[in-house]
């Protein structure tokens, strides 16, 4: 893993847990490459880049609020 990623799993990670405590996702963690992280929504386990995973719950945080 290197130096940026740390931060940026930080981010993903703390943005999960927002949205699972607003019931936008059922579930989260770390996925099975470094830089990957798993997110289940819909009810599908899907694994996602550490830049999309943080483009995905920004934007589900995001239209949470806006409802």
């Amino acid at each position: 893993m290197n130096s940026t990623e740390t931060p940026l799993r930080n981010e993903v990670r703390n943005l999960a847990q927002e949205a699972f405590a607003r019931n936008l996702i059922s579930g989260y963690g770390d996925g099975p490459d470094n830089d990957e992280y798993q997110i289940v929504y819909k009810g599908k386990p899907r694994h996602f880049s550490l830049e999309r995973a943080r483009f995905l719950l920004s934007n589900l945080i995001l239209v949470g609020d806006a409802t």
